[in-house]
C-alpha cells in the first residue's frame, strides 16, 4: 500500500484562500477527493494524508469529514490554535477521531523568525503528545534554526518536516540549508517529507535532475526510515502534473533496496502518523 503523505483539498473562495494570488489561477477552483482519486490510482498509490491549507478549526472538521467519506484518505494533519489558552479544549474536541494524526501551523508566513519559540506556541506543542499527534513543520530555510531549537525542547514529540524545509532550488543553493537539515535530522524524533520541490524550482523550466542534490541531502541526513513521499497536490500543479511530480521522488528512491523503498512509500507514514490503513474502519464513499 503506497501512501502519498502530503496533499490538500479545498472548496475555493478568494476570501478563504488569499494566498492563491496572481499567477496561481490554476489553484483557484475546488479540489476535492473525487478529483484526486483517479490521479493516485493511475500512479500506483493507494492512500493519502490530507494536510490543512487554512488556519481555522472549520478546516480540520471539513478534512475529517472528507476522510470519513473517502477511505483512501488515511489521515488528516489539521489545525488548532497552538497559541490559544484553549488549545487543550480544541484538541479534546477532535480527540475521539483517529483520523486526526497531526497538526500544522503555516509558520512560513510568520514574519518573526523565532515564532515557534514563543511561549504560547511552545505550550501548544507541549500538548500534542498527550493526543498522539505529530506536528508538521512548515518553514523556509531561514526559519530552520528556530525550528531546531524548538525540536530540541520536545524529545518525545513526533515532528515531520514538510517539503524538506523548502530549499532554494531555483537558485541552486545548498548552504546553509544543508547544514541545518543535518542538525534537525540529528534528533531521532524528526522525519522528513520529500515533497514540495517543483514549486521551489523554476515552474516553467525545471528538469528532474534539478532535485537530485537536495534529495541526496535528506536521504543522507534522515535515512530511509525517516522519509516519506508527498505530492503536495494540487499546489504542485503550479509547476507540474501529479504523475510527473511523483515520478521525481519515486525514481530517485529506486537506488535503494526494496525494503527501504517499502519503508518510504508505506511503512514510514503508517508508523510515523500512526495510520490505520483499513478502508473498513472509516467511511464508505
Amino acid at each position: 500500500m503506497r501512501i502519498d503523505a502530503h496533499q490538500h483539498f479545498w472548496e475555493y473562495t478568494r476570501q478563504e484562500y488569499p494566498w492563491i494570488g496572481p499567477g496561481m489561477e490554476v489553484l483557484a477552483k475546488d479540489r476535492l477527493p473525487s478529483d484526486l482519486l483517479p490521479l493516485i490510482e493511475a500512479n500506483g498509490f493507494d492512500g493519502t494524508v490530507a494536510v490543512q491549507a487554512r488556519q481555522c478549526l472549520e478546516e480540520t472538521s471539513a478534512l475529517l469529514k472528507m476522510a470519513d467519506e473517502a477511505p483512501f484518505i488515511e489521515g488528516v494533519v489539521g489545525w488548532v490554535d497552538l497559541r490559544s489558552g484553549k488549545v487543550e479544549e480544541q484538541l479534546e474536541r477532535f480527540s475521539d477521531n483517529p483520523l486526526l494524526v497531526g497538526v500544522r501551523h503555516v509558520v512560513q508566513d510568520e514574519t518573526d523568525d523565532n515564532f515557534v519559540l514563543g511561549p504560547e506556541f511552545l505550550n501548544g506543542i507541549g500538548s500534542l503528545a498527550r493526543y498522539n499527534l505529530a506536528y508538521d513543520i512548515l518553514v523556509f530555510p531561514h526559519q530552520l534554526s528556530a525550528s531546531i531549537e524548538m525540536v530540541s525542547r520536545f524529545p518525545e514529540q513526533v515532528f515531520v518536516l514538510d517539503h524538506m524545509g523548502k530549499p532554494l532550488i531555483k537558485e541552486g543553493k545548498l548552504s546553509p540549508w544543508e547544514s541545518d537539515i543535518h542538525k534537525l535530522a540529528s534528533f531521532e524524533n524528526v522525519s522528513c517529507k520529500i515533497s514540495g520541490m517543483v514549486t521551489e524550482a523554476d515552474w516553467q523550466a525545471w528538469e528532474p535532475t534539478d532535485f537530485d542534490a537536495y534529495m541526496e541531502v535528506v536521504l543522507e541526513a534522515f535515512g530511509p526510515r525517516r522519509l516519506m513521499l508527498g505530492s503536495d497536490w494540487p499546489v504542485c500543479t503550479l509547476a507540474g502534473q501529479y504523475g510527473s511530480v511523483m515520478d521525481i521522488s519515486v525514481n530517485f528512491i529506486r537506488q535503494l533496496s526494496e525494503d527501504e523503498q517499502a519503508d518510504i512509500l508505506e511503512n514510514n507514514p503508517v508508523r510515523i502518523y500512526r495510520l490505520t490503513p483499513d478502508p473498513d474502519e472509516h467511511g464508505t464513499g
